[in-house]
């Protein structure tokens, strides 16, 4: 990526996360300039479709290193097939020497030369049943051969379309960093009080993400403190007679059981949690697991590595491997995913925030949970 001034970088990341995010844009002065802003939308866009291509890229990854793992169990296999194959024939060609070389009769003679025949066609029926099962052996080991043969084809052929596809989302995203890098390129350009004013923008607007952020928050506590009060009647009723003895009262009923809490985070998420806010400020490579620099799915899954718990390299696949929770119900440790399809993964820190790897400018940050469009969330462990 262009590797100017990092100041401008920051600014295009964070209007990025307003821009995606879909939220409700401030009013702004009017000295905004439209070009500005245009091109902060494409810089954007060019991120955001860079990381969809480097997601798929993952999941494509993950796909080629379980299809490998299963060609070599295939593989094994037809090696022990061949050696058992390889056996049999042995046997059979020894056999057929020690007949060529009259180190054995035909049948026929020995049972005209037996002084016991009935012995003789007694073991003539073991031999026949023998080379019976020698022969159903080797038919049996030459199918199961060539069923694994066609495995491996198949398998083999999965590889060259998996591999096929990889190259086709390198490109891909190749493409996409040299318009990013224009892009950026051109951002780096503009004159100092264009870029103060683009900064100014920005800091707005993460401003009234927090700020919805933290109204959101108060308005769910103070909901679920207040108990509903019963009105008072307009006119005092007129005094009533005195009661007759009244019987016992009924119990009351057992009240409704409160709703199942989602379950509470692992311990692993303490570590995973700290392990993600000690990268703050680290680099943003595509593809990247890490020391010192990530992608979004690469940064949850050595975090969580950390708790224990063992993560695929997407965030599609990071979905799926965890008890889904609602972002009401969000603690430490839950990943938090964005954008539909999925492309985008976070990590939940407390305090409505996520710790990311966002982008090539910005690197790992943290960042409001609600600063980009929400899809799902999960407690892994």
């Amino acid at each position: 990526m262009f590797d100017g001034r990092k100041r401008i970088h920051h600014v295009i990341a964070g209007l990025g996360l307003a821009a995606l995010g879909g939220s409700v844009l401030l009013t702004t002065p009017s000295y905004a300039d439209p070009e500005i802003e245009d091109v902060q939308v494409r810089v954007d866009a060019l991120y955001h479709q860079a990381e969809q291509a480097s997601e798929r890229f993952n999941v494509v990854r993950e796909e080629l290193t379980q299809k490998r793992a299963r060609l070599a169990t295939l593989q094994e296999g037809l090696d022990r097939q061949r050696n058992r194959v390889e056996t049999v024939r042995q046997q059979v060609a020894a056999s057929v020497i020690a007949q060529a070389q009259g180190q054995s009769l035909n049948s026929t003679s020995q049972v005209l030369l037996s002084d016991d025949p009935d012995q003789f066609l007694s073991q003539l029926s073991t031999i026949s049943a023998f080379n019976d099962q020698r022969t159903q052996m080797m038919d049996d080991f030459a199918l199961q051969a060539d069923r694994l043969a066609k495995r491996e084809g198949a398998a083999q052929r999965k590889v060259v379309k998996i591999a096929k596809a990889k190259q086709t989302l390198a490109k891909e995203k190749a493409e996409i960093d040299e318009k990013a890098s224009e892009a950026a390129a051109l951002l780096a350009e503009l004159e100092a009080e264009e870029r103060a004013r683009l900064e100014a923008l920005r800091e707005r607007r993460e401003e009234a993400a927090a700020a919805r952020a933290a109204a959101a928050q108060e308005a769910a506590s103070r909901s679920t403190e207040r108990e509903p009060v019963a009105a008072a009647p307009d006119t005092a009723p007129a005094p009533a007679p005195a009661p007759a003895p009244a019987p016992a009262p009924a119990p009351a009923p057992a009240p409704a059981p409160a709703p199942t809490p989602a379950p509470a985070a692992s311990g692993g998420s303490a570590a995973a949690v700290d392990y993600a806010l000690a990268q703050v400020g680290d680099s943003y490579v595509y593809g990247a697991t890490g020391e010192s620099s990530f992608d979004c799915s690469g940064l949850t899954m050595r975090a969580w590595a950390q708790g224990g718990v063992s993560l695929p390299h997407s965030s599609s696949g990071q979905m799926g491997s965890g008890t889904s929770v609602s972002s009401s119900a969000l603690q430490p440790g839950d990943l938090v995913f964005y954008y539909s399809p999925v492309s985008h993964v976070g990590i939940y820190v407390g305090n409505g925030q996520i710790v990311h790897a966002a982008n090539p400018d910005t690197g790992v940050s943290t960042a409001p949970v609600n600063s980009m469009p929400l899809s799902g969330a999960v407690r892994p462990g």
